[in-house]
Formats: structure tokens, sequence, C-alpha cells
């Protein structure tokens, strides 16, 4: 008996899968008013959404309106991504492959994901260390990270290997999703 409860092995992180992280919100452990997403198991806190940074999501939306109506996209705002047993983040903007169900029967995944969209004050450090290489290693192809304190959007595309082959930050200048070639952003004007 005495060996059932000696435990030689080191503390081990307790991950929890999205099951868990959904029975926690409906016994409200984890209150509605929270934002919060679930990367690798773990819980993190969002920062509140401020005034600039609401203002360049709804560009975000206005400028992808015409690929939204013409069904070449559907428009996903803040919405949780499911990569996997352990991660749904909730990127601030995705443009996804469009579903006659709209995704009702399963959150969208990375490969439903077109474009994404993480728009960055407070929260860049985080956006580029933990949620960019997230993306990445799910094989999101296409995710810009929007630079509110530096007037910038960084453009990463071609993941490998849990890293983008290919990133570029643009101060100027017209963008055009990849896999979007019918809508052109101008800079300027996301981040007026």
């Amino acid at each position: 008996m005495d060996a059932v409860l000696e435990r030689p092995h080191a503390p081990a992180r307790h991950r929890l899968d999205v099951g868990a992280y959904y029975r926690m919100a409906e016994a409200g452990i984890l209150s509605h008013s929270e934002r919060v997403e679930l990367i690798d198991g773990d819980i993190f806190d969002m920062n509140p959404i401020g005034s600039r940074h609401a203002a360049v999501t709804r560009r975000l939306e206005q400028q992808f309106l015409r690929a939204a109506v013409d069904g070449i996209v559907l428009l996903s705002v803040q919405n949780p991504l499911r990569l996997d047993a352990y991660n749904e983040p909730q990127p601030d903007f995705v443009a996804l492959a469009p579903r006659p169900d709209a995704y009702a029967a399963l959150h969208p995944g990375a490969a439903d994901a077109l474009l994404l969209v993480e728009i960055s004050d407070s929260s860049l450090d985080y956006d580029r260390k933990i949620k960019l290489p997230l993306y990445a290693r799910f094989g999101v192809p296409e995710v810009w990270i929007v630079d509110l304190s530096g007037s910038a959007v960084e453009v990463y595309r071609d993941p490998a290997e849990g890293r983008y082959a290919s990133s570029a930050r643009m101060t100027q200048g017209a963008l055009t999703p990849l896999h979007i070639p019918e809508v052109t952003i101008d800079i300027a004007t996301l981040l007026a």
C-alpha cells in the first residue's frame, strides 16, 4: 500500500483539453464575460479590446465584406479556431473557406483558415512568441500581425516545421492575401 502512495516522479503539468475547457465554462468556473483562450492545454486571459483595436477589426471586416457577400470567404471575428484537443485560440480575425453550415457542427480548424489576423497592442510579444509558432505548427497558411504601436503589418507565410519561411514588415502600400486575391488592403487605411 505504501508503494501506491509514494510517487517518485516529479510534478507534471496537467494539460486541459478542449472538453475540460468547455466543462469549466458550463460549470461557471469561466464566466461568459471572461475573454480566455486555450493554448497548449493552458488557459490564457486575453486583454480587453481597446478602441483602436476594435476599429482595425471593423476596417478588416469592411475590406473583406465584398468577398464574403460573393461567397469567397466566411468572416470570423474573435471566435474560436480549433487546432487540436489542446488548442483553441480566439484570433481577432479569420477569413475562412466558406461552408454552407457556417461551421455549425464544429469550430473551424487550421485547414479552414485562408488568412488569420491578430491585432496587437499590449499583446504583441504574446502574439509573436506564443500564437504565431502555434499557427505555423498547425499549418495556417498566412498570418498577419497588426502592430498598432509600431504602425505596421507583419506578414507571415509558408508554414514549415513550426515556423513561417516567409515574413515581411510593411508600413505602407497594398497587401493582398495569398489565398484571397480578390481582396487588397491599403495598409495606411487599415492603420488610420
